[in-house]
């Protein structure tokens, strides 16, 4: 892996040596994490595991940290113990980002850290909420306030060689449920069940949308052939879990 980073960020961890860097194991969060080490920051990755992060996502923050010898800790959580949050109401992300940088403010307290996280200059305030819940935990966002945009970190990252250049853009599990429908374990489990077959069947870049006993598999139009080609593989891996299945295009969240 070759350095690039650039003079802004250099400046930010000149200024900010000793931080805490909630970590998904993304494009963002890992280049960030590169870019600390690179620029000798003492940086410790902190990767949230529960039931609303897809198992294989926290299995690859851990490869990745490993990878460049990051300091990284996995830490358990359970948004589902909130009623308010597995309500699934409007506030739902704002109370669950709340639930667990408040978990990582105490923790960056403790050790002296400041607490950082990997939003980018791209991230529209409008459609994230959980924004808000960041700015009253005065959580630092370098990539943001660095003018860094997505098309820049991966750009910034294929310079570095890093493996996640190029990985689709994720979130969590629960937005696979509908907003104001309850949120269970069960409807997760079948929604990531599901992904991770169609994705090694080789489609990127979609969801699972759970409605109960049927689902919408929404596609990008990077996979419309792949659907054509194989809708009947793709239907007998949903129907494991649906009684009936539509389609759809994949639409942001």
């Amino acid at each position: 892996m070759t350095e690039a980073v650039p003079e802004s960020l250099e400046q930010f961890f000149r200024a900010h040596p000793r931080v805490l860097l909630a970590f998904s194991g993304g494009t963002d969060s890992s280049y960030l994490l590169f870019a600390a080490e690179k620029c000798g920051a003492d940086v410790s990755a902190y990767t949230a595991r529960g039931p609303f992060q897809p198992r294989s996502e926290t299995s690859d923050a851990v490869s990745f940290a490993g990878s460049i010898g990051a300091e990284h800790t996995v830490i358990d959580v359970d948004p589902l113990s909130d009623a308010r949050i597995a309500a699934n109401g409007p506030d739902r992300c704002y109370l669950c980002k709340k639930a667990l940088f408040g978990t990582l403010r105490r923790i960056s307290d403790a050790q002296g850290r400041v607490l950082i996280d990997a939003t980018n200059a791209s991230d529209d305030p409008a459609s994230r909420p959980g924004m808000k819940a960041l700015e009253e935990l005065d959580v630092i966002s370098p990539l943001r306030i660095c003018g860094i945009t997505k098309a820049k970190v991966r750009e910034l990252s294929r310079m570095a060689g890093l493996p996640t250049a190029d990985i689709p853009s994720n979130s969590c599990l629960a937005t696979r449920i509908p907003a104001g429908t309850q949120i269970t374990e069960d409807a997760l489990a079948r929604a990531e069940e599901s992904e991770d077959a169609l994705r090694a069947m080789g489609f990127s870049g979609f969801r699972v949308r759970d409605r109960g006993d049927s689902c919408v598999f929404e596609v990008s139009e990077a996979d419309g052939a792949l659907l054509e080609s194989r809708r009947g593989d793709a239907e007998a891996v949903l129907r494991k879990h649906y009684s009936s299945v539509s389609y759809g295009w994949r639409r942001s969240e």
